[in-house]
């Protein structure tokens, strides 16, 4: 078996579909190309009672991160995430995204992506994406 490839995030974007679904999910790295994935809306919803929030007012905001466009929408390489497994390291975390593609994806991101990624989700979660799993 193959080891899985880690990358280290260095910014991120976030679309969603219009059904309100789904986030399409661009991932800037260091030293490697951009790489995307489909995120369900209830993995979002399970992110968000997960992720940290920032508890540092000194923290910085990572470089602007990939553009998105309908090319990326109609890709259809572009893999749809099954689950995610994520693992609190030192000032980082590790997100690997079980998906329907012949290997997973595995970042990295900094405690900065942590927070633009938390932040872009709370945002989508309050005006696009429906939670089904809500009571």
């Amino acid at each position: 078996m193959k080891p899985a490839v880690i990358r280290q995030v260095k910014s991120m974007s976030m679309s969603c579909d219009r059904v309100g679904n789904l986030l399409l999910v661009k991932f800037s790295n260091k030293g490697a190309s951009d790489v995307a994935i489909h995120v369900p809306a209830s993995i979002v919803f399970w992110l968000l009672r997960h992720l940290p929030p920032n508890r540092d007012p000194q923290l910085q905001p990572p470089p602007a991160g990939p553009s998105i466009t309908q090319q990326d929408w109609d890709n259809p390489y572009i893999p749809r995430a099954e689950y995610v497994n994520c693992k609190e390291l030192q000032g980082a975390i590790r997100m690997t995204f079980a998906s329907n593609a012949k290997e997973d994806l595995t970042v990295v991101l900094d405690r900065s992506n942590v927070e633009l990624m938390r932040q872009i989700m709370i945002m989508y979660a309050q005006k696009d994406l429906i939670d089904l799993d809500a009571q």
